[in-house]
């Protein structure tokens, strides 16, 4: 049994987190469980709520992404920037139904200087003003526009690493892993948080899971926040063809993430309304304390939030409403 209070850690190997993968899952709950209970309240479940700013044409070619232009075959309708005052007002309807952090996410490659990346910052001063936490994706960043993310109040960034350094050609090709590190790096220097996880359902293996996992636990301090994505298979995709994970794919490498980043918030992201609320519960006995929150996760469907009050009142869970 690991200590739950042990030292944290930055030098994890991949064969040590892929030891933890393979763990009878009795056993690694068992563990994560602890170590959960030794850093955080395990009744505190943080909800995120997220918003498609921007949709669609993305330059990138992901090949789990709907909002790839390279996807021609996808039915989704492209939409341009929303306008601040819009998504100010979906963020005071996302606080009212009880979210603490507002998510906002533009399908570009990468931040370009000019009107649209003010007005994200504008969203970013405004979601702030609301006492909420606020999150973006954007794509890749420089030194100065992660400065100017900070300065407007910026509490996250997300900007997932997808897959391991091994498999993410097979997925991605438009940029390269280093690039994703770059961003985060700069997210670091400007003060804010990291929101950084991946997916698994692409095809990849235990031990490309394993190594998605040690990168995070690599970073030092670690990241505030890892998402862990169930690949949705979305027709006109690469992947429309990828059977869906099961939870005890999902449970192992929340469990995973738990004990190797003890003080980070795991969250259930996408994927999780293919779960019952029985097999959500069991992520959250394996560590999890954190969901994207709404019925849109982007462009992919989540579980309603009539589900989610109706989860979290049976299982007597805060939710900081």
């Amino acid at each position: 049994m690991l200590d739950g209070t042990r030292v944290l850690r930055s030098d994890w190997t991949v064969d040590e987190v892929e030891a933890l993968l393979r763990l009878p899952l009795l056993d690694l709950v068992g563990q994560a469980n602890a170590i959960h209970r030794a850093h955080h309240d395990p009744e505190d479940i943080q909800k995120a709520s997220l918003l498609s700013i921007k949709t669609g044409g993305c330059p990138e070619d992901c090949a789990y992404c709907p909002q790839s232009a390279h996807h021609r075959e996808v039915d989704l309708t492209k939409e341009k920037l929303m306008n601040p005052a819009h998504v100010l007002s979906l963020a005071k309807r996302a606080k009212a139904a009880g979210a603490e952090r507002f998510c906002m996410g533009a399908a570009w490659r990468q931040v370009r200087d000019g009107q649209e990346f003010d007005n994200v910052l504008e969203m970013v001063s405004g979601v702030r003003d609301l006492g909420m936490e606020a999150c973006v994706t954007l794509g890749m960043l420089q030194p100065h526009q992660a400065q100017q993310l900070a300065d407007a109040g910026l509490t996250a960034y997300n900007h997932n690493l997808d897959t391991s350094p091994e498999f993410y050609a097979e997925i991605i090709g438009t940029r390269t892993y280093q690039d994703r590190l770059e961003t985060l790096s700069h997210c670091r220097d400007a003060g804010i948080d990291l929101c950084c996880g991946g997916i698994i359902g692409m095809g990849e293996s235990t031990h490309d899971r394993a190594s998605m996992l040690q990168v995070l636990a690599g970073f030092d301090p670690h990241p505030e926040s890892v998402p862990i994505n169930a690949l949705i298979p979305i027709e006109g995709t690469p992947l429309a063809h990828r059977q869906k994970v099961g939870i005890f794919d999902l449970v192992r490498m929340v469990a995973t993430a738990r004990i190797i980043m003890p003080k980070t918030r795991v969250r259930l992201s996408a994927g999780r309304s293919d779960f019952s609320a029985a097999e959500q519960v069991l992520c959250f006995l394996a560590g999890a304390n954190s969901i994207f929150y709404g019925d849109v996760l982007l462009t992919a469907p989540n579980a309603g939030t009539g589900q989610d009050h109706d989860m979290f009142e049976l299982i007597g869970a805060l939710t900081r409403d």
